[in-house]
């Protein structure tokens, strides 16, 4: 997958835990840290919005583009 979650070091800036971040937003500890690994194929915009809301950041700060083999980044692929 091309996009890379940085949620780990969002925590980290904000000195808060995936406990602590799963209490404020209403989301459950094992979804956040199927997001926070990049395990997750998908994200609500409600639950991006809370997680912006409460991280004090833009969805930008938690997610990245990154170009990886065969996505045409690199000259190879399609």
């Amino acid at each position: 997958m091309s996009i890379r979650v940085n949620l780990d070091r969002v925590l980290l800036e904000r000195r808060m835990s995936l406990t602590e971040l799963s209490d404020r937003v209403g989301v459950t500890l094992a979804n956040l840290s199927i997001l926070k690994t990049g395990k997750a194929r998908a994200i609500r915009f409600s639950t991006l919005d809370a997680l912006c809301r409460e991280l004090g950041c833009q969805p930008g700060d938690l997610m990245t583009f990154e170009h990886g083999p065969g996505d045409g980044g690199d000259g190879e692929g399609a």
